[in-house]
């Protein structure tokens, strides 16, 4: 397929205080690695090159995840790679059930390279999680929210971060543990970078 490398974040690590649902059943950072992973192995599947930047389960740094990034850019082209950094959400700080809920990615502020990529998620996930909320934000003409997040202000290639549900809102919790869940949250982003590739050559 495309000659494009993308960079797959799998956010926190074991040692991240607070990732974790209240009844302590999902912990963030190993239920981000069993994602990253999953969507890497459907990628190769499918001829598209990705990597996992952070193989180790231990807390690494933004600055040393950032460092690994941008050494792939440079090897490989920054305007050939792209990163998505795959997260969930949260409203509290996990000792209680919350109500916020939803689906969402991050740009950093203003018109960016990522723009498109964030549009191809949107997409992919309006379509493989019926009934769920996606939270938008159209103030700037398209569907994601905006932040200068420290891993999408300062890796050199196009940058999206995902919230995959909330953590500590029970509904979304136990969709996120099932199944179902975790092969809808895989199933988009897979989906959305294949047609991202499809669409931008």
């Amino acid at each position: 397929m495309e000659h494009k490398l993308f960079l797959i974040d799998n956010g926190h690590g074991i040692e991240t205080p607070g990732k974790r649902s209240p009844d302590g059943k999902f912990l963030e950072y190993q239920y981000n690695r069993v994602i990253a992973v999953a969507v890497l192995e459907h990628l190769a599947m499918r001829g598209v090159r990705a990597e996992l930047v952070v193989p180790e389960e231990t807390d690494i740094s933004l600055e040393e995840r950032c460092r690994r990034i941008n050494e792939a850019c440079l090897l490989f082209g920054t305007r050939n790679t792209r990163l998505v950094s795959i997260h969930v959400n949260a409203a509290g700080n996990g000792k209680e059930w919350k109500s916020a809920r939803g689906w969402c990615a991050y740009t950093f502020p203003g018109r960016t390279l990522a723009d498109p990529l964030a549009d191809c998620l949107y997409a992919a996930a309006e379509q493989l999680l019926p009934g769920h909320k996606i939270r938008k934000d159209f103030s700037d003409g398209d569907p994601d929210l905006e932040s200068p997040f420290y891993i999408l202000k300062h890796s050199l290639c196009p940058a999206v971060l995902t919230e995959n549900l909330f953590m500590d809102n029970q509904e979304d919790c136990k969709f996120l543990l099932s199944a179902a869940g975790k092969k809808a949250i895989v199933g988009l982003h897979v989906k959305a970078i294949c047609n991202y590739l499809k669409r931008y050559k």
